[in-house]
């Protein structure tokens, strides 16, 4: 049992580097040399807010191998298999929220006063290179999907 809480933990724990780094300095391959729009702002407003961690099946599903390997070592072989069962249920709940709670990190929701005149906020994870001030002329970058602020 103890084994199978270490691999669970050491497979959960792994997914925080699998998780996508969100904040403004990051760009992800299918980014890299592709166009993008630049629009400049003020920063009006810096509120901490905190993102989500990732949900896959990843997490639970190793959580429920590792609780049914768990499970199973309980008992003989009816209980072992009822067990296992309840093992696999328990362990595939607690590694999903082993890797949400991995992958959170704390991020900033920052509202840009266009010069265009509308007014917009974007989230993006906090990094220890970037620092925003209100009152900061900015650059927005669009890029499909992805938006970001970067000075």
């Amino acid at each position: 049992m103890k084994n199978s809480f270490l691999l669970l933990l050491l497979i959960t724990t792994g997914l925080a580097g699998c998780a996508s780094n969100l904040s403004g300095e990051s760009y992800s391959r299918s980014e890299a040399r592709t166009v993008e729009q630049v629009e400049y702002g003020v920063i009006e407003q810096l509120r901490p807010v905190e993102i989500e961690g990732t949900k896959t099946p990843i997490g639970g599903g190793a959580g429920a191998i590792a609780g049914g390997l768990a499970g199973s070592s309980i008992g003989g072989d009816t209980t072992g298999k009822v067990m296992a069962v309840i093992g696999a249920v328990a362990g595939g709940l607690l590694g999903a929220a082993i890797e949400e709670g991995v992958t959170r990190t704390k991020g900033v929701e920052i509202t840009v006063k266009m010069e265009s005149g509308r007014t917009i906020a974007i989230v993006q994870a906090l990094s220890p290179n970037e620092r925003f001030d209100v009152g900061e002329r900015v650059r927005v970058i669009h890029s499909g999907e992805n938006t970001r602020v970067a000075r």
